[in-house]
């Protein structure tokens, strides 16, 4: 690292990847953002990260939508994948990479997977009956369903015979759980844990990995009349993408995972299925995973089938009256609901949440702030010192703030995290408010409120970054401060009292204009 302390490890994380059946969606939003924030915050903490998403392109489902728009499947993937793209260029996702399970680093890396599981013994050909969903892309048995439909999709499920090869999960339990009680912290939420091992625990059934019925996806590498299942080539993106197959160097360096983060309905396929898998091929399981709810619309999951898909691109369009700009969706979607619960999403609850923490907390507090520096400081901002009982209550408010964040996020629990940062607003405005600077004469006095407001507004800006990177550096740059916030390190630069004084304070326009719901 230039500043000459040692370097950090690296940090791998992983979102799902996408369908590309339907454009992208406020579920997909979701999941990414969390993503993103917490690829940003460990760039604060001075990480090497890498941060993947991309897209699911093979499969039956994807065959039938192409069929429908009259396009051969490469041609509908290639028609949807750039929508994803650029949706997450438009939400300030800084994704490293972006895989497409169609590229070829993508292919080779599936078969050389397949072939080592195969080569252990773990891959045997025989003959399925059961009950299976086109849109889950997943088999199921007649107590999974409700009132005989998928539990997911809600819609009828059917009878598949074939004959396809099967990976021997059934062989994998007691390794699983091994694996698991050595590795206790694995999955967060805890109680996420609770549901895999109770899973495992009930008895592993071997899955089946090809299938003949379609022709659109990888050939096995040892019989091509059978392409290979979703699961088997889905989840291999997240090593193909890093090197698997195509760069040892890169593979050694980036695996294993450090995060992959997950929607609660894939669990059993990312918990279970895939380390399971990487076992057979000799590689070793992902560090962790990070599995949330669903954001949902009207009490449901978002989902083309259903119908209730929420486009984020809508509302983060600021020329749009309904819009509330980049960071304000950010920020309504890290901080609404906790990593790991269900919420449930609402317009209405977007403006609540953006006219009081963004408007009326976080951009009231630089306005009054630079307001008075302006009057009272002639534009200057003063460095903070300590004289007062308050004046320290503010600045172990500061390190209780730092502190907790820091925690939380440690803990996927981006929610808390911004909860701690924004407490600290708050503490913030009471100081204001209890010192009444704007009611005071220019002096010592004056100066020392406002050097310790400014002081908040710089660690504010580091804290928030991961969440509102555009305001944040907003705020940097409007209290003098030079250089990016992206370029600030955790703990290093969220100690009290490095704001330098002497730098010009700006007020500009407000950051966040209230809304109308």
């Amino acid at each position: 690292m230039t500043d000459g302390s040692p370097a950090r490890p690296g940090f791998y994380a992983t979102t799902p990847i996408y369908y590309v059946n339907a454009k992208p969606h406020l579920g997909h939003a979701y999941t990414t953002i969390v993503g993103d924030a917490l690829a940003r915050w460990h760039r604060l903490l001075g990480d090497d990260v890498h941060f993947l998403t991309g897209t699911d392109e093979h499969g039956l489902k994807i065959q039938q939508a192409a069929d429908a728009a009259g396009l051969a499947p490469q041609q509908f993937a290639d028609s949807i994948a750039p929508l994803f793209a650029d949706a997450w260029q438009r939400l300030d996702i800084t994704n490293d990479d972006f895989i497409r399970t169609t590229e070829q680093r993508h292919r080779i890396g599936v078969q050389k997977l397949l072939q080592a599981c195969y080569d252990n013994g773990d891959i045997e050909l025989d003959t399925y009956r059961g009950l299976y969903c086109v849109a889950c892309e997943a088999y199921y048995v007649e107590d999974d369903l409700t009132d005989g439909n998928c539990p997911i999709h809600k819609r009828p499920v059917e009878q598949v015979e074939e004959e396809n090869y099967f990976f021997r999960l059934s062989r994998y339990g007691d390794r699983l759980l091994k694996w698991y009680a050595d590795h206790p912290g694995a999955i967060v939420p805890d109680y996420r844990m609770n549901e895999v091992i109770g899973f495992i625990k009930q008895g592993l059934l071997d899955f089946s990995i090809s299938r003949t019925s379609f022709s659109w996806g990888i050939p096995l590498p040892w019989d091509d009349k059978h392409i290979t299942y979703v699961w088997f080539d889905a989840l291999a993106n997240y090593i193909t993408a890093v090197g698997y197959g195509t760069n040892g160097d890169q593979f050694a360096r980036r695996w294993p995972v450090d995060y992959h983060l997950i929607g609660k309905d894939i669990i059993r396929f990312h918990c279970v299925y895939w380390p399971a898998m990487l076992m057979s091929a000799g590689i070793e399981p992902p560090k962790g995973w990070a599995v949330g709810g669903w954001l949902l619309v009207g009490g449901e999951k978002m989902s083309k089938t259903t119908g209730n898909v929420v486009n984020p691109l809508d509302l983060v369009d600021e020329s749009n009256p309904e819009g509330v700009g980049v960071d304000g969706f950010r920020y309504y979607v890290l901080a609404e609901t906790p990593y790991g619960a269900d919420g449930d999403f609402t317009y209405e609850g977007l403006i609540g949440r953006y006219n009081t923490d963004l408007a009326n907390n976080f951009g009231n507090l630089l306005s009054r702030v630079a307001t008075v520096v302006g009057k009272k400081c002639n534009g200057v901002g003063p460095a903070p010192s300590i004289t007062t009982d308050s004046a320290r209550e503010l600045a172990n408010a500061a390190s209780t703030a730092v502190t907790e964040t820091i925690e939380r996020w440690r803990d996927v629990q981006p929610s808390r995290a911004l909860e701690a940062t924004w407490q600290l607003i708050r503490a913030t405005n009471a100081y204001l408010e209890t010192n009444e600077p704007w009611k005071s004469e220019p002096g010592p006095a004056v100066d020392e409120v406002m050097g310790n407001a400014l002081e908040v507004l710089r660690l504010v800006a580091i804290l928030a970054s991961p969440a509102v990177p555009r305001t944040a550096q907003a705020v940097w740059e409007r209290i003098g401060l030079p250089g990016r916030v992206a370029d600030q390190r955790v703990p290093r630069d969220t100690v009290w009292g490095n704001y330098p004084g002497g730098l010009t304070v700006v007020k500009g326009d407000p950051l966040f204009p209230r809304r109308q719901a």
